[in-house]
């Protein structure tokens, strides 16, 4: 994970191809992404347009440097992350994500998914072969068809936009959160408790609870 509120940057990263590969992977892309944002914020850009193509060219990077580095190392060759961001920038706030790590959006007594897994079951959803119902137990549920490490990102993740009010909240995890803990529960912890930390706490602990079997990472974001 990475949180920088300064820079109101925050990234989930969840590792796969083994542990030494995962985390290899993973640490890269909350390395390389940070540091190739603020390398091209440095020239001040302004709109959305502008912002949305830093965030696309900054995952591009991380990608390419994640290949690299699997193609001259055999312990690497499996190498993998899934990526969720969120940017914080005025109003707006931009969100991103390759893989099955999740964004949420609280407001009010709503909860929106603002991601989608590249997954081989929501693929299935999305060429009406299942139902989003069906593809909760689907056994591709799991299996992923692109994420950082793979040349299936192409160019790179589509950029949500949010027009963001004072009160949001936004929610990002890994799959081994989102897959045992219901939006229904996220909702209601995230929306009850005033304080951020310990709304992640609260979560991860019940993602345990409930016998979670993967990574469990998430960070949650309050906007005054």
């Amino acid at each position: 994970m990475a949180c920088d509120p300064e820079f109101a940057l925050f990234i989930v990263a969840d590792g796969m191809g083994g542990q030494l590969a995962g985390e290899q992977a993973s640490q890269m892309a909350v390395d390389v992404i940070p540091q190739q944002m603020k390398a091209r914020f440095a020239a001040n850009p302004n709109g959305e347009k502008v912002i949305s193509e830093i965030i696309r060219l900054s995952v591009l990077e991380a990608n390419q440097q994640i290949l690299d580095l699997a193609a001259h190392r055999s312990e690497f060759q499996s190498m993998g992350t899934t990526m969720v961001l969120a940017l914080v920038r005025g109003k707006k706030v931009y969100v991103a994500g390759i893989g099955d790590s999740r964004a949420y959006h609280l407001r009010g007594k709503r909860i929106d998914q603002r991601t989608v897994d590249h997954s081989l079951a929501q693929a299935l959803v999305e060429a009406g072969t299942i139902t989003q119902k069906d593809a909760k137990d689907h056994r591709f549920r799991n299996i992923l068809w692109k994420y950082l490490g793979s040349k299936e990102v192409g160019i790179g993740p589509d950029v949500s936009v949010i027009d963001a009010s004072a009160g949001d909240r936004f929610f990002l995890a890994s799959d081994g959160l989102t897959g045992v803990v219901t939006e229904t529960d996220i909702h209601q912890i995230v929306s009850s408790e005033p304080d951020p930390q310990k709304a992640a706490e609260t979560l991860v602990e019940k993602a345990l609870q409930n016998e979670s079997r993967d990574n469990v990472s998430c960070i949650t974001i309050y906007l005054d």
